[in-house]
């Protein structure tokens, strides 16, 4: 049953960094059905191409747009940010979703890799809240950001240390700008997704039958499902809404009980043998020269 109504979001135009797969790309989608305009933000233009011309053909309208962003570089996010400024108008909203995860024993973790996911996942939400944020304060603009966090910033996780501590720290990015952006009409939110199965974050962190056994089943959610994109956009859309205008600094949990009654996600993990994480490393790794490749042609 429709929460809202279809024009909703007529007058919001959204970034959505991390929009070609997954969940930023069924949010993006689902914003689109509600009337917003979407920017969608990722590294490989094939893919961000392609999930533009899905949500135009579902909408008959072109309301989806492309830029291929690296977001862990602020000189790049700031100039993006000024561009759909300059040719689209001010942006109403940002969705800070992209990220980078895998599993590992922390102990083997190289400094390349643990980089590689809090530079994407804290220093790039960084960046584009405050290239945004700087152009709403400067022209006197309302906006609204909301961060997809996980709820290991609550519980932590075992073997996804580096995203535990970046998206905790995009929580307490949250929390803080709430109060120091709240005289400026800016409101600052994030969600808390429990496991939303998506083809390549699957991919990562249930790369083998064993990381399988690890990670979270559905016997481990209360509500005995995994959770589903519409259910994830529907709380997008109210914190987007105009009707949502007194909720800031808040992160709210979707998850259907599951860190309320489980051990963090990856707790099962530790009973792993090292050869068990020679396979993991091996199908994570694949799976990584997969994307690259991808994003080379």
């Amino acid at each position: 049953m429709p929460l809202y109504s279809q024009d909703a979001l007529s007058t919001k135009r959204i970034l959505v960094t991390g929009g070609g797969t997954g969940l930023g790309k069924g949010v993006a989608k689902f914003l689109v059905s509600h009337g917003a305009e979407v920017h969608l933000w990722g590294r490989r233009p094939e893919v961000l191409q392609a999930a533009a011309a899905e949500i135009n053909q579902s909408c008959g309208a072109t309301r989806a747009f492309t830029q291929a962003v690296d977001i862990r570089k602020p000189e790049m996010v700031d100039a993006a940010i000024g561009e759909i400024w300059d040719k689209h108008g001010p942006l109403t909203g940002l969705i800070n979703n992209a990220a980078a995860n895998f599993i590992a024993p922390t102990k083997d973790l190289s400094p390349r890799a643990f980089e590689a996911i809090t530079s994407t996942v804290m220093n790039g939400a960084f960046f584009t809240t405050q290239a945004c944020g700087k152009r709403w304060i400067a022209q006197g603009l309302k906006g609204s950001v909301v961060s997809t966090l996980v709820t290991w910033i609550w519980t932590g996780s075992a073997f996804v240390v580096p995203s535990a501590m970046a998206k905790a720290a995009v929580n307490a990015m949250t929390a803080s700008l709430a109060v120091e952006w709240a005289r400026y009409g800016i409101r600052i939110n994030a969600v808390a997704p429990g496991p939303f199965p998506t083809e390549y974050a699957w991919q990562m962190l249930s790369p083998t039958d064993d990381a399988k056994v690890g990670a979270t089943q559905v016997d481990d959610i209360p509500m005995g499902r995994f959770g589903e994109i519409e259910e994830l956009a529907n709380l997008m859309v109210l914190l987007f809404s105009d009707g949502a205008d007194y909720i800031t600094g808040e992160t709210i949990c979707i998850d259907g009980g599951h860190h309320l009654a489980a051990p963090s996600t990856f707790a099962g993990l530790t009973k792993l043998s090292d050869e068990a994480w020679a396979k993991i490393r091996a199908a994570s790794t694949a799976a990584t020269a997969a994307s690259k490749a991808q994003r080379s042609t």
